[in-house]
């Protein structure tokens, strides 16, 4: 599961204190000045929080609406806010110098000149993947089910979407749906489907800093493990048109033990790519 300019990290396998996946319905949501409880309680009932008005709820994570963006904290621990910018730090830093389509994964997802396949992304996380395949022409439809997560990449995406520069790219070719993605990709029919299903469910990093591992528990608390990951594969090779692309540590198994068509690698990373009709131009 990736993240995006997280101004803290991906999901880990550490929890903090005795935080678990049911830890999401104990995240509340508090406006950080009265003029914001409105707006705040209103994206509380759209991903089925809890609006906390008097903001002194004790728990160990909210999510704090500012009037500059909205922000996931811990009680837990020293680190700042975590909150999505595709404007700033890593993922414009990517977007401006990744390598543009020689990129690994804008191979594996079979980008090519005058070709820029539509993508679902069905393990959205922070969208970091997404948003440099959109970058690269791409339209990607993200899916994320955690309502903390889906909620802090909703509000990156409306902030970026009134970027001077970004503005326009972002508003047509990214899109968040809010939901499971086994329910949204059964669903998926006809036109609907994508050329593509990228999966990047989370998977135990095997880090040596303390410093990241502590980034990281935030998500893993958050959201809990992929113990479903397996049932996403399957589904998607009978949805995607063309592949389906799985990103996964080196020393990870294959998803769902399936061997899959072709493998590429870099650095500490892999993607695992399935042809869905391989008889078919990619």
């Amino acid at each position: 599961m990736d993240s995006g300019c997280l101004m803290s990290g991906d999901r880990d396998e550490t929890g903090l204190a005795s935080m678990t996946h049911d830890a999401v319905n104990e995240v509340r949501v508090i406006a950080q000045e009265p003029s914001l409880n409105d707006a705040a309680r209103r994206l509380a009932s759209r991903f089925g929080l809890t609006f906390d008005e008097a903001g002194a709820s004790g728990l160990a994570y909210q999510l704090v609406l500012t009037s500059e963006r909205l922000e996931l904290r811990s009680n837990l621990t020293r680190q700042g806010p975590v909150y999505v910018d595709f404007t700033a730090g890593t993922v414009a830093h990517r977007q401006r110098f990744g390598g543009g389509r020689k990129q690994l994964i804008a191979r594996a997802v079979g980008m090519k000149k005058g070709e820029s396949p539509r993508i679902l992304d069905a393990t959205a996380g922070m969208a970091r993947d997404a948003f440099v395949l959109a970058c690269l022409g791409s339209e990607v439809t993200l899916i994320e089910r955690s309502p903390v997560i889906a909620a802090l990449l909703e509000n990156g995406l409306q902030r970026a979407q009134k970027h001077i520069e970004l503005g326009e790219l972002v508003r047509e070719r990214l899109s968040l749906i809010y939901g499971d993605a086994l329910d949204v990709m059964r669903h998926l029919d006809g036109d609907d489907q994508p050329d593509v299903i990228f999966l990047d469910p989370m998977f135990p990093e095997k880090m040596k800093s303390a410093l990241v591992k502590k980034e990281m528990r935030v998500f893993r608390d958050i959201a809990g493990k992929d113990i479903d990951a397996d049932k996403l594969l399957p589904i998607a090779l009978e949805k995607a048109v063309k592949r389906v692309v799985v990103k996964r540590p080196l020393y990870a198994g294959w998803l769902n033990d399936m061997k899959p068509t072709m493998e590429m690698k870099s650095g500490k990373q892999r993607f695992d790519i399935y042809m869905t009709h391989p008889e078919l131009p990619s």
